[in-house]
């Protein structure tokens, strides 16, 4: 299984939050795992933010962000690039989205087509969700 991760679900990998075990899980049995490029700005910021919250111990928060960037490298990213922005706006018309949200969306279609094999989007943002099913892909969870 190839997996696409956006944000929602790569910050349950680096912290527990409900769905975590899932997407460890997931990660774990997959043959291949990529997300976009800007998540790696995404998912200090999320963490971060975590951490302003109270969410987060100062010890959970710097064991989050450096097994994230220890882990960072072993995901394909994917680049943004003008065509993936152009796919993108196309996107966020088509189905609604938020301007990352489509981003990741074309992002995961791209990597699909690249690869010529199917690519499970795995995401806790149920309009994204929606639009990748309506884009033809798998999507976990399943009831997202």
């Amino acid at each position: 299984m190839n997996l696409y991760l956006d944000t929602s679900a790569l910050i349950k990998r680096y912290v527990s939050e409900i769905g975590s075990p899932d997407v460890r899980e997931w990660v774990r049995s997959a043959d291949d795992q990529a997300t976009v490029l800007i998540t790696r700005a995404e998912m200090s910021a999320a963490i971060n933010r975590l951490l302003r919250m109270k969410f987060l111990t100062q010890e959970d928060y710097f064991s989050a962000l450096n097994e994230f960037r220890s882990d960072w490298r072993d995901y394909h990213r994917l680049p943004v690039t003008e065509p993936l922005v152009a796919r993108a706006d196309l996107l966020a018309c088509e189905h609604n989205l938020r301007g990352y949200d489509a981003i990741h969306l074309a992002a995961a279609l791209t990597w699909q087509e690249l690869l010529s094999m199917p690519v499970t989007l795995v995401t806790y943002d149920k309009e994204l969700a929606e639009a990748a099913r309506t884009s033809g892909m798998e999507v976990l969870p399943e009831n997202q």
